[in-house]
């Protein structure tokens, strides 16, 4: 607190503590900008809890699940059972009735039932009727990404 009142250029004292409020100009200047917050991805999340189904390609167990947060490259799911980072799954979604094979790319280590999974080929499984604007498949699939 004493580097930051000093940066802003403001006394230090208990006093002055008690009743100054900072200026906002003062605390956007410690702030990083925001550039620094921008996630690079290639499509925007979307938040949406649909029913799933999830196949082990190898061993062929099914489990039933959630997403938590989609896109048009994977998403963010709750499953019944533990996946394992790079493996190979079929995903099935109720609501739409598509289907999609994908990649385990994150498996949370606090909560093992909770996976990022990477689609392999960029589409919206999810039924999200009003896309994001770079949620466009065939720009999608001209630029690779």
């Amino acid at each position: 607190m004493r580097a930051m009142l000093q940066h802003c250029g403001h006394r230090i004292g208990a006093p002055w503590l008690a009743v100054h409020r900072l200026s906002a100009r003062c605390i956007l200047s410690l702030m990083p900008s925001t550039e620094t917050f921008h996630e690079s991805r290639r499509s925007t999340r979307v938040p949406l809890k649909v029913v799933i189904t999830v196949e082990d390609g190898v061993v062929r167990r099914t489990c039933d699940g959630e997403t938590i947060v989609v896109s048009l490259h994977g998403a963010l799911i709750a499953t019944a059972i533990g996946l394992s980072s790079g493996m190979r799954i079929s995903i099935h979604v109720y609501l739409t009735d598509k289907r999609a094979a994908a990649r385990v790319v994150y498996v949370d280590p606090k909560n093992p039932l909770h996976c990022g999974i990477e689609l392999d080929e960029p589409q919206n499984i999810w039924g999200v009727s009003v896309p994001p604007d770079n949620w466009d498949e065939t720009s999608v699939l001209e630029t690779g990404r």
